[in-house]
């Protein structure tokens, strides 16, 4: 283990800020629930162990929230939405300025504690950071964004308000590797909510600092709750009744089971689930920027990005590239992430990792290729850690290894005589999330961005993920729920309409006798 990761593992001190010593994702042995901002010792007597997925250490323990505990969380956001739905848009926006200098100056502190916990790289980490800062940026020009619309024709006008929607709005965040509390804290509370967030229960660090930075920015006090734990927790927040609304981002089946279940209790609900996102090779193609960017894409975050490129579709004379492809991708420098020049780090877990290796095996076992195999990587100091390095496999649709979300260093390489066919792959896959194309032929890129059933679609472009003043725009199997997440559409998520329709004409002082006519415009 290296010396940099041993002065980044939690010391066990009976000190309690998250976020003041850069790395450290808890500063005692059992990390805490934040209920009306106070960080709260909780009384259960399950917890779950967060290890450093590169060496197995123990870095805190989570605790499974008992009833009592996530009703004092709910009762908390309650008495706090009844004076923050109350505050002034400009009251709200200075939340979200002040918050987001608070993100720059403990950034060191957000990135440390991804590594630890999730495995990435601290540069990647850093830039999961900066995407969550992005979104908090946009969530400033709420007093813009926010205004509602008039129309006034004679006597009689219409005006539309965007009020608060959701009186707590619970977000049982699962199975994730990024900065997805960013992705809903601002939006939501600079819109007047207050907020039941549950982190992954394999890395809460990041969101207690949050919290933390949160309260230091001036957020009043219950606005963000946060509560941890697995099934029980997920299903008192779709179950509870004054939890309005509901965000999700990970896996199939935690989704469908979230949303089924919230949807069934009258809540909105916004899930972003699997993926299998596609990249077109054409012939023409700057091959140098194309495979570059496939190997960064694909193995980049160890493949455990909702948007990493994990199908490479080779058309033409561009298979004949799949050597190189697989030479360049063998030169990454597998390592625990702290490590200078390191490309990518372990898996979050031991279980990720046998599912991985698994998917791998599957390709052979049906008949396809390995042309490149990290199952059995070693990583100097590191002989306990969930590594597993870049892979590249040739197969067809039929196999596990294409059919299935992988979410590891594996790269599916799928070849195509045209882009018709290319084309055809890519919309009969079950997922939605994104595609992108490299070639230098606008004709071919327009046919493609036209052609394509996917929700973000990139054009030279491996990582097609809008910024956040554009909306997540997945679809087919990879959403559930048709309001996406952060822009335009996240501020419609966290809000609702409401319509004044007046009447006021000079006559109607003096007239005597009643109209029965609807009232109408002309």
């Amino acid at each position: 283990m290296s010396i940099s990761r041993l002065a980044r593992i939690p010391l066990r001190s009976p000190s309690r800020s998250y976020a003041t010593t850069a790395g450290l994702n808890a500063l005692a042995r059992n990390t805490k629930n934040f209920i009306g901002g106070a960080f709260v010792d909780s009384k259960t007597t399950q917890w779950h162990d967060v290890l450093d997925p590169s060496t197995q250490t123990l870095l805190t323990r989570v605790p499974e929230t008992t009833i009592e505990e996530f009703d004092q969380a709910v009762d908390a956001a309650s008495q706090a939405f009844k004076s923050w739905s109350k505050q002034s848009v400009l009251a709200r926006q200075r939340f979200a300025i002040e918050l987001q200098y608070q993100i720059r100056q403990n950034a060191d502190a957000l990135a440390h504690s991804i590594v630890l916990e999730q495995g990435k790289t601290l540069a990647d980490a850093h830039g999961d950071v900066l995407r969550g800062l992005q979104v908090v940026e946009t969530a400033i020009g709420i007093t813009s964004n926010i205004v509602g619309e008039k129309l006034e024709a004679s006597h009689l006008s219409t005006f539309r308000r965007k009020l608060f929607f959701i009186h707590i709005s619970g977000l049982p965040l699962t199975s994730l590797f990024r900065m997805i509390p960013l992705w809903t804290i601002p939006l939501a509370t600079v819109t007047g909510n207050t907020l039941i967030l549950k982190p992954s229960e394999r890395d809460p660090g990041a969101a207690m600092i949050i919290a933390e930075l949160c309260a230091r920015a001036g957020l009043p006090e219950g606005v963000v709750n946060v509560v941890h734990g697995t099934v029980p927790v997920v299903n008192r927040i779709c179950d509870h009744e004054a939890i309005k609304a509901v965000s999700f981002v990970g896996g199939d089946r935690a989704g469908r089971h979230i949303y089924e279940r919230a949807t069934t209790n009258g809540k909105r609900v916004q899930a972003n689930l699997g993926a299998k996102n596609h990249a077109i090779i054409m012939p023409d193609a700057n091959k140098n920027l194309a495979l570059n960017s496939i190997i960064g894409a694909a193995f980049g975050a160890a493949g455990q990005r909702c948007m990493a490129v994990s199908v490479a579709v080779l058309v033409g004379a561009a298979q004949s590239w799949l050597p190189e492809l697989v030479e360049r991708a063998s030169k990454l420098n597998v390592n625990g992430g702290f490590e200078k020049g390191a490309d990518l780090g372990p898996l979050i877990s031991p279980v990720s990792k046998a599912r991985v290796t698994g998917l791998v095996a599957s390709c052979a076992d049906e008949g396809g290729r390995i042309h490149l195999d990290g199952r059995n990587i070693q990583v100097p100091g590191y002989p306990a850690g969930n590594f597993v390095g870049p892979t590249v496999l040739e197969g067809t649709v039929g196999m596990r290894c294409y059919r299935e979300e992988i979410f590891g260093p594996v790269l599916t390489v799928i070849t195509s005589d045209t882009l018709d066919d290319a084309l055809d792959i890519i919309n009969e896959n079950k997922y939605g999330n994104g595609a992108v194309i490299f070639t230098q032929s606008g004709a071919t890129a327009r046919k493609f961005e036209s052609g394509v059933n996917v929700g973000q679609v990139g054009i030279n472009v491996p990582i097609p993920v809008p910024l956040p003043m554009f909306a997540w725009s997945g679809n087919k199997g990879s959403v559930l729920g048709d309001i996406g997440f952060y822009g335009k559409s996240g501020i419609n998520f966290y809000t609702q309409n409401k319509t004044i329709t007046s009447l006021w004409r000079q006559e109607d002082a003096i007239g005597n006798k009643a109209s029965v006519d609807m009232p109408t415009h002309h």
